[in-house]
């Protein structure tokens, strides 16, 4: 990995930045691959104090892990169907869908190896039947593949965009509107490499919503995905002007203050009831891969969300 520190950045030691800037890893592991010439500053090895300047390259070079796999665990799983070709799997928020740099166990993956043995090898020893994925604080419907042939003919699906993926999320402010469409590019957010941003130049990605519910300071929305971007939802909320309520990364839980000093108290306490994005996978369609059946699911809002909507006040 390649960083060049942009004109903006003001001078921060070594370690600390690359901290910020790469994803799931710790200032100690940065200091780690430093100590271990890893890393290197305009192609010399450099100090983890060293303050950055503009333009300064860094080539972050770890090395190879070792090979990992994934350990079975039983933990609770709720499972919304299964047959002998895949699993559609009701995910509790706060689980991660598969191991990952520091984050080795108490997955989604781990539970799965632990209810069955088949699940297909495309993605690896970490990633076992994993079609896609959502965010460890988003609850709700995801696909398993148990075979290479069932996983194979769900990621065209995928591709294909034919797989249908609704989501039901409480956003901040009133959004006039009853249906509308937000088409933007999605990357890693340059100045901060552990959140995605609209990036000129980026993936493409669209999302549709719909009106459910209005209130005086929120709105409940069902969204639809065309693409399936890192965190697309949030992201493209925040850019509309409507971060999903709770949302600690992308702007969710500081919107207080933008709202009538009438209704603050009662924000603060809808925002006590839920510690994550109001965000939930609610429907999930496709095409069995080895039937042609067309399978549907759908997903009762989790109580944590279900009480935020209960307690909201009514549309004035």
């Amino acid at each position: 990995m390649q960083i060049e520190v942009s004109p903006q950045e003001p001078p921060e030691r070594l370690d600390l930045y690359l901290s910020r800037c790469i994803e799931d890893i710790s200032r100690a592991q940065i200091q780690r691959l430093i100590k271990a010439d890893a890393i290197l500053l305009n192609d010399q090895p450099v100090l983890a104090s060293y303050k950055i300047q503009p333009g300064d390259r860094i080539l972050v070079d770890p090395p190879e892990p070792e090979p990992a796999k994934a350990n079975a665990e039983e933990l609770p799983l709720t499972v919304a169907y299964e047959d002998a070709d895949l699993i559609v799997v009701d995910k509790a928020a706060g689980m991660a869908v598969h191991p990952a740099p520091g984050v080795r166990q108490g997955t989604l993956v781990n539970a799965l190896l632990h209810h069955c043995q088949d699940l297909s090898g495309i993605n690896g020893v970490l990633r076992p039947g994993i079609v896609h994925r959502i965010d460890k604080e988003t609850s709700g419907l995801l696909i398993v593949a148990k075979h290479d042939v069932a996983h194979r003919h769900l990621a065209a699906q995928l591709q294909a965009h034919d797989i249908e993926r609704t989501y039901t999320a409480l956003v901040w402010g009133n959004i006039k509107q009853d249906v509308g469409r937000i088409e933007a590019p999605i990357d890693r957010n340059p100045r901060n490499r552990k959140k995605m941003a609209i990036v000129e130049g980026g993936k493409e990605a669209a999302t549709n919503f719909t009106v459910v519910q209005r209130f005086p300071y929120l709105t409940l929305l069902d969204l639809r995905l065309e693409t399936g971007r890192t965190h697309q939802i949030r992201v493209h909320m925040l850019h509309h002007g409507h971060p999903i309520f709770g949302d600690p990364v992308y702007g969710g839980r500081s919107q207080t203050q933008g709202i009538k000093p009438d209704y603050r108290r009662h924000a603060k306490y809808l925002l006590s009831l839920i510690k994550r994005q109001a965000l939930h996978a609610r429907r999930l369609g496709f095409e069995h891969p080895r039937t042609g059946e067309n399978m549907e699911f759908s997903s009762a809002l989790p109580a944590d969300l279900a009480a935020v909507v209960a307690a909201a006040y009514p549309e004035e």
